[in-house]
């Protein structure tokens, strides 16, 4: 299995354990609020029905206990209104001074369309007949404000949740990406070292064949390849280490690539170069720039089965360089833009999969550049674009 995939598989476990937590925080928070919202309905109807039992009371009658429970109500927000709608009492609000009138009718409003609304029917006197259907008063209420906060609750709670996620799939990607980081390292350090003492062997030999062969041209290419395989192990020496770029001319850059290249891949493959007629300096690692020039043009060699035409084109703006290397290949889909970058990824037999990879973070880490995949249509060709700072 590729690292990337592992590391989707972590970041998906991740996403549904805090699916699960927030959905069971959710569901008991809601139980737990319905449940106190009508343990308050019942404190309100019985505070009512002291209301009713204080308005209908005679003056021989004990309200000790009645005006205990009336004043026990410290936490939920009442307001009594009579039959005509006039305002008898309120509690647990604060009115402001101006308009308290109308305020405390817009709390009515807002306090009935919630249906906090409980009536109760008073005695009167109607031809010397008690009766507790002619007058009432309506009480309405709101949640308390314990109550309020505990609504909110689950949702600060989901917030915190997925803070918790994504500050652990930070912590996973960047355990990973150390991991990878000190790997590689390791590998292209110790590549570096083992290629060192063959090339160095390989060198004196070329040195000895000139000597005896002068004037054979095989020889020089033989020095040529020599070269380029110390190149090749210097710049494995260099991953991992910041290198410091240079001031480099960018045309002769890419015609070294690709003048190497044309020699050494079919006859079928066409060059064409593209540039502007000014020279371009741009600081950079030459040799680690080569590298990624050449990753590209060899996947566009393998991509076209060694028959067809690599366009490397040179545009400049206000800003930046941009390098666009063009191929007739088979082409990338849409949705592998950037799978294509990933570690591990590759289509083909043979391949670790890690050109591209190297290339993204020579390009982005070390020159600070961007690096994508600017358009590519199935069977008709690809075109990768560097962006560089000027």
């Amino acid at each position: 299995m590729l690292i990337g995939d592992r590391i989707k598989q972590v970041k998906i476990i991740l996403v549904v354990i805090a699916i699960i937590i927030a959905f069971s925080s959710l569901v008991v928070s809601h139980i737990l609020i319905k449940d106190l919202s009508v343990e308050e309905r019942n404190k309100m109807e019985v505070w009512s029905e002291a209301m009713r039992t204080f308005n209908n009371a005679d003056d021989k009658a004990d309200l000790s206990l009645v005006l205990k429970v009336l004043n026990g109500n410290n936490t939920i927000p009442v307001i009594v209104v009579d039959k005509n709608g006039a305002i008898q009492s309120y509690r647990n609000i604060s009115v402001p001074e101006s308009e308290s009138d109308k305020y405390l009718h817009e709390k009515v409003n807002s306090f009935a369309q919630n249906n906090h609304k409980i009536r109760i029917s008073l005695k009167s006197e109607i031809n010397g007949i008690s009766s507790y259907k002619a007058d009432y008063i309506d009480v309405y209420y709101d949640d308390s404000l314990m109550l309020k906060r505990l609504a909110t609750y689950p949702y600060v709670q989901l917030g915190v949740v997925l803070i918790f996620v994504l500050i652990a799939i930070f912590a996973v990607l960047s355990s990973k990406k150390a991991e990878q980081n000190r790997v590689w390292v390791g590998l292209s350090k110790e590549t570096a070292h083992q290629l060192g003492t063959p090339i160095s062997s390989l060198m004196a030999w070329v040195e000895i064949l000139k000597s005896k062969y002068a004037d054979d041209e095989l020889i020089s290419e033989m020095g040529n390849d020599v070269s380029r395989l110390q190149l090749i192990a210097d710049r494995f020496s260099k991953i991992g280490s910041m290198p410091e770029p240079q001031p480099c001319e960018l045309n002769t850059l890419l015609n070294n690539v690709i003048d190497y290249l044309s020699k050494r891949c079919s006859g079928k493959i066409t060059f064409a170069r593209d540039y502007l007629n000014i020279p371009i300096t741009v600081k950079l690692n030459s040799s680690l720039f080569e590298w990624v020039i050449e990753n590209l043009c060899k996947n566009a060699i393998d991509s076209m089965d060694g028959q067809g035409l690599i366009v490397i084109s040179v545009k400049c703006n206000e800003s930046k360089v941009l390098i666009d290397i063009s191929d007739t290949g088979k082409g990338i889909a849409k949705s592998k833009y950037k799978a294509v970058f990933e570690p591990g990824y590759t289509t083909k037999k043979r391949g670790w999969g890690l050109g591209l990879s190297l290339a993204k973070r020579i390009v982005e880490d070390y020159h600070h550049g961007k690096i994508f995949v600017k358009r590519s249509e199935l069977n008709k060709g690809s075109t990768f674009r560097i962006e560089l700072k000027k």
